[in-house]
């Protein structure tokens, strides 16, 4: 038995009504309101498959960015499949041979890499929102503001029983 894969799609602009209505007889899809990502359960016997058959499926039928395996591997990693430009492309293999590797493990340091400055640059970021309001605002208050303002937000996005 083959197995499914959860796959997200990212687009590079929203879908037209009539763009989703050609791609949903190729495969069963749901967007997002705004038609900018939509979430797909496809079979295929791994998760780079799965975005590799809705790659060749869906790629002349939506403007497809990007494509992630929703779920980590065994190995905590996310796949991705990015159609790149061709100058992007050839820049990749030509980097990619520079240093000897793969021009996949390449890209994967890369994302890797940006994704963990993102991080650092958010942290950095609340850091500095948090030394100005304890510069204004003892311990305690900042704590206690920020745990009402957490709670509130669970509160909120609890689902109601029916």
């Amino acid at each position: 038995m083959t197995p499914y894969h959860a796959v997200e799609i990212t687009l590079t602009r929203p879908a037209s009504l009539g763009e989703l209505r050609h791609a949903r007889r190729r495969v069963p899809l749901d967007a997002n309101a705004d038609r900018t990502r939509m979430m797909v359960v496809h079979s295929a016997p791994s998760p780079g498959g799965a975005l590799h058959l809705l790659r060749r499926r869906l790629g002349t039928r939506l403007p497809i960015g990007l494509l992630t395996t929703h779920y980590p591997s065994r190995r905590g990693k996310v796949l991705l499949n990015i159609a790149l430009s061709h100058a992007a492309d050839r820049a990749l293999h030509r980097d990619a041979a520079v240093v000897g590797q793969r021009p996949q493990d390449v890209l994967s340091q890369r994302v890797t890499a940006a994704l963990a400055q993102n991080a650092q640059e958010r942290v950095r970021h609340l850091e500095d929102r948090l030394e100005s309001l304890l510069a204004r605002h003892a311990p305690e208050e900042v704590l206690a503001c920020v745990t009402s303002s957490v709670l509130s937000r669970q509160h909120r996005r609890a689902p109601t029983a029916r």
